[in-house]
């Protein structure tokens, strides 16, 4: 199991932050740096100064997202276990069910995917992915 770290007390500088996230047990999956995009004509037609976009899109897990940042966490743990397989409840068009199902398989770990169904479901989107990807 992973140890809590203290609670923080005020004021906390950024490198303190770091460090504390620097201890936590973490498996690379994201490529990281994700890179700032500058939208130019963007920021022209809202009529503001200079506009980024942080792009977590090319994170490079099953077409990148922001979850894989959290799954390097949460997957650490597992892989701490020993785990053959990874369960998550989650909804069925979920982008995180795809991630999560895509980092297992990186771990060599089975995913068994508890997806809420609320209606049917056409195999497409995300749903279909997390097929594929097993």
């Amino acid at each position: 199991m992973i140890d809590t770290l203290e609670p923080l007390t005020a004021p906390v500088t950024i490198d303190e932050i770091r460090a504390r996230i620097g201890r936590l047990p973490r498996v690379p999956l994201a490529l990281t740096p994700t890179p700032l995009q500058e939208l130019p004509r963007l920021a022209e037609e809202l009529g503001i100064g200079r506009l980024f976009v942080k792009r977590d899109d090319l994170t490079g897990l099953a077409f990148g997202g922001n979850k894989t940042r959290n799954l390097e966490f949460r997957m650490a743990e597992a892989v701490a276990q020993g785990a053959e397989v990874f369960i998550a409840g989650l909804e069925a068009q979920s982008n995180s069910a795809r991630q999560t199902t895509a980092a297992a398989n990186i771990l060599g770990m089975q995913t068994i995917l508890v997806l809420r169904k609320d209606r049917e479901w056409d195999w497409q989107g995300n749903l279909l992915v997390d097929k594929v990807l097993g």
